[in-house]
């Protein structure tokens, strides 16, 4: 057997598990980036690929991860990543991060900075009705085409005093207690300032203290399954328009785990290696995290925010056009519908004057339809934080407008 047959012979067994465990025929909202759902395993066990050599098992996993390098078919990636702990272990070194490969493979993908000098093209359709927000990978330019591959589910929360959204990698179940919760966005009663909080610790260091909702999940012995950290990741503000006058909001995001050197050439960002597992035997899905409600202190300081050293980013400053009497930004044709809510983000200089690095644009967000919009980014941001930044600006802000 050719090394050409032998692939495609891999990939035809994978296609079939593909298909009864993806759901082929399933609406948009259900096909998301953890499709990892539960595999056949004994149908390999009888099979040449039990025993095949591990220098030709990863010369064959290599040959399918580069081939399959966009949705729907990198799905086949994901199936090898879940047929058994072996084939696991090395397709995770075979799939780079997005930062190198410019790719989102796995749910950690979404936790890690985008790829340096391009941007990743999404879009996110909002459901009035049910105040819900989907982030879907753009497949090709058309931001509501329905092949788009989900990756992100949002939903809003009414409270007293603050605004919650509530963010998931499963789309039927968008709650705090579900295992797929990875983060929320927090307002404060105006809408001005947001927190966003991290289910898991960006930085390995962080010290944690427990907190009220520890005790609450503790008495009601909610399994430990279920993640509810509180990890401070980002501080965005808007700024109050008392004079009324006319104009883009203007918004700050502090990245509170990303340094500002990150920009510059050569520097990095923080990245997850892993999302936090209940239980690492549990094969061959992969399951999400494990996490107390904890709360990091040494990335929450009691007080204002503090800044120094660390990035921030700020509104791209629009031009005025006399013809259209509108203010104007060049999203290169991925926003088609003027809207308030339209913004480009790009890292403000921590000293001294702006150089070409700040010039670049890390975010940019934009309406192209009644509940459509896209969400462009890069490094060193993640898809995660992306979206959430882009779900602030979805709350109504009275007092900055």
């Amino acid at each position: 057997m050719s090394f050409k047959s032998l692939i495609q012979d891999m990939r035809g067994e994978l296609g079939s598990i593909s298909r009864k465990g993806f759901g082929f025929g399933r609406s948009r909202s259900q096909r998301v980036v953890q499709d990892s759902c539960l595999l056949p395993v004994d149908a390999f066990k009888q099979s040449c690929w039990a025993t095949m050599p591990p220098e030709l098992l990863r010369d064959v996993l290599m040959r399918i991860e580069s081939s399959e390098d966009t949705w729907p078919s990198r799905k086949n990636v994901v199936s090898c990543a879940g047929v058994c702990r072996n084939w696991r272990e090395i397709v995770k070194e075979i799939v780079k991060v997005p930062e190198l490969s410019s790719k989102l493979t796995f749910p950690i993908s979404l936790k890690q900075p985008g790829p340096r000098g391009s941007l990743v093209q999404c879009y996110i359709i909002r459901n009035r009705s049910y105040q819900t927000y989907h982030l879907y990978l753009g497949l090709n330019q058309a931001a509501s085409n329905d092949e788009g591959k989900f990756l992100l589910a949002a939903k809003r929360f009414r409270r007293p005093t603050c605004t919650d959204y509530i963010i998931s990698l499963n789309s039927d179940d968008v709650s705090r207690g579900s295992t797929s919760y990875i983060g929320k966005l927090r307002s404060n009663f105006l809408g001005t300032k947001f927190t966003v909080y991290d289910a898991q610790p960006t930085n390995p260091g962080a010290q944690v203290t427990r907190t009220r909702s520890t005790r609450l999940l503790s008495m009601k012995q909610v399994s430990p399954r279920i993640p509810s950290g509180n990890y401070p990741v980002a501080h965005i503000s808007y700024e109050l328009n008392v004079l009324g006058s006319r104009g883009p909001r203007r918004m700050q995001c502090v990245m509170d785990v990303i340094p500002a050197s990150a920009v510059e050439p050569g520097g990095t960002a923080p990245t997850q290696t892993e999302l936090l597992h209940s239980n690492l035997d549990m094969l061959p899905s992969f399951s999400f995290f494990r996490s107390k409600s904890v709360r990091s202190e040494s990335l929450h300081p009691s007080g204002p925010v503090q800044r120094e050293g660390l990035l921030v980013l700020k509104n791209k400053a629009p031009r005025w056009h006399e013809q259209l009497q509108c203010w104007c930004l060049n999203f290169n044709g991925r926003v088609t519908v003027a809207s308030v809510k339209n913004f480009q983000l790009v890292a403000a200089p921590e000293n001294g004057p702006a150089g070409p690095e700040h010039e670049n644009v890390i975010l940019q967000f934009g309406k192209v339809g009644k509940d459509v919009f896209t969400m462009d980014f890069q490094y060193p941001i993640s898809a995660f934080q992306a979206f959430t930044i882009c779900l602030s600006s979805f709350d109504t802000k009275i007092a900055c407008e």
